[in-house]
């Protein structure tokens, strides 16, 4: 058997620097782009043994995108591996060798054939099968190759525009082409309220905190907002949307209407407008209060709504679902919409959130782009053990959609993608969160779904487009409330 030399530096390195006492654990695997479903899988394997070992597969490994010194200098920088290094011989072959008390592979390969259970089987070691924890804890930060002076707490990833072949500066370009576009938002009106407080003290009563309101402040959220940021750009924007028979609706219309959005409000006399308020003091937020209805809306509304859009249809360029599941779209009203877009080959784009509520984001078919956030990908596919790459293939294959762009919170955003060359492969690669102080995270989702699809419907890729929603969502997170983004906010901080 023939080891590469460094095979052998590493068997040799490994022996010196463990004892009979350690157990060693054995990862490999191309790591191409590190992303958060990488890091779970890796601390995972650090906590099932005392020496973690990992082997970047050489360049001649199938699927490698970058070359192995990158990519063996991304995994050295993560404090759970003991010890990487360039493997090019087939792992099965080095774990017969090294002998690891355990062998980690990702939970997709469970049910596949694995080369290595027969090896680990010989000596009596194990092969484990996990994909790490689905919640979110902080991970190592990843050694960035340069450092970046910022003034603002916006902090630009360098290494992505030169991966994917754009500039930063020509992110300009698409604020400048936006008011060519003509867009559809259909989905929920919600009204954030923001009701801010002087803390008081402990009641002697109970221990409940007492606060008095201070001031109160209104804000339009939901699908509204993402209308309002597409306007705001100079776009063209029709929205359709549910509202109730009250006050927050004529604030919805006046605002939307400053915005120069036109509106299409169907009243629902069974329901209020969707009303959420955040009682908030210290810069915190105390309580959060929802007032709101969950029930699809009747056949007759969802009939004129098609009626009125099918009008307004001809005229399109790209329609957004902002669906926040309280009924405003139930499925024979989605499925109508999507055929008469695909009819007309209008670029479709779907939000599906469902943070108190359960929604299922796969039932937007056919989508140029799904934006999930990795719980609402797992329910739509009811996978909660796979890695996040074989999670966002399962979910894209389900709904048909072309991309998807799944939003991890703190830990920024995996993008998944066709391979231009070949429609068969896909490329996944991940971008941070750009803000590295954030004020108010309610807006982020909304101001990157805006910006990504505009993006993409001026026939950006998937990558130019994501970058330009993330530095969107970074500039509205720095803010507190729900404001719609200028596009002099924009430019300003593209140039920063």
């Amino acid at each position: 058997m023939l080891f590469s030399p460094d095979a052998i530096a590493a068997l040799s390195t490994i022996q010196d620097q463990t004892s009979d006492k350690d157990k060693i654990v054995f990862v490999s695997g191309n790591f191409n782009i590190l992303h958060p479903g990488h890091l779970r899988l890796l601390r995972f394997a650090s906590e099932c043994g005392t020496f973690l070992v990992v082997g970047v597969l050489g360049n001649s490994s199938s699927g490698v995108m970058l070359s192995e010194k990158l990519r063996l200098e991304a995994i050295q920088s993560i404090s759970w591996v003991s010890y990487g290094f360039i493997l090019d011989n087939p792992s099965e072959q080095f774990i017969q060798q090294l002998k690891p008390a355990i062998v980690i592979k990702g939970k997709e390969h469970e049910n596949k054939y694995n080369p290595e259970q027969e090896i680990v089987d010989q000596y009596g070691g194990k092969l484990l099968f996990g994909s790490g924890d689905i919640s979110f804890s902080s991970v190592d930060l990843l050694r960035r190759e340069f450092k970046e002076f910022n003034f603002s707490t916006i902090v630009k990833p360098q290494d992505f525009p030169k991966r994917h072949g754009f500039t930063i500066p020509s992110l300009k370009q698409i604020i400048t082409k936006c008011s060519a576009l003509n867009v559809c938002v259909i989905g929920d009106t919600i009204i954030d309220e923001y009701i801010n407080c002087e803390p008081l003290g402990m009641s002697q009563e109970d221990p409940t905190i007492v606060v008095s309101p201070i001031l109160q402040q209104k804000f339009i959220g939901g699908a509204s907002i993402v209308a309002a940021h597409a306007s705001r750009l100079k776009a063209h924007v029709d929205f359709f949307s549910i509202a109730g028979n009250d006050e927050n609706t004529v604030f919805a219309k006046q605002t939307l209407e400053s915005h120069n959005v036109h509106t299409h409000f169907y009243i629902d006399e069974s329901r209020p407008t969707t009303l959420k308020q955040r009682f908030r003091a210290d810069g915190k937020t105390l309580l959060r209060v929802s007032y709101l209805r969950q029930h699809a809306i009747t056949k007759r509304l969802q009939n004129q709504i098609l009626s009125d859009l099918k009008n307004t249809l001809n005229c399109i360029d790209l329609l957004i679902f902002a669906d926040f599941n309280y009924g405003c779209l139930p499925q024979d009203l989605v499925d109508s919409i999507i055929a008469e877009c695909v009819k007309r080959e209008i670029i479709m784009i779907a939000d599906s959130q469902c943070s108190s509520q359960i929604g299922d984001i796969s039932r937007f078919q056919h989508m140029l782009l799904l934006t999930p956030t990795e719980i609402e990908a797992r329910l739509s596919v009811r996978d909660f053990d796979t890695g996040l790459v074989v999670l966002a293939e399962k979910l894209r294959s389900l709904a048909k959609s072309k991309n998807i762009l799944m939003t991890l919170g703190k830990e920024g955003v995996l993008i998944h993608a066709a391979a231009i060359s070949n429609k068969n492969q896909w490329i996944t690669d991940r971008l941070p969160a750009f803000n590295t102080a954030p004020k108010d995270i309610a807006g982020a989702g909304d101001s990157m779904l805006t910006c990504t699809a505009m993006s993409m419907a001026l026939k950006n890729d998937i990558w130019k487009s994501t970058y330009f929603g993330s530095l969107a969502a970074a500039c509205q997170v720095g803010r507190l409330g729900n404001t719609p983004l200028s596009p002099e906010e924009l430019i300003a901080e593209i140039e920063a």
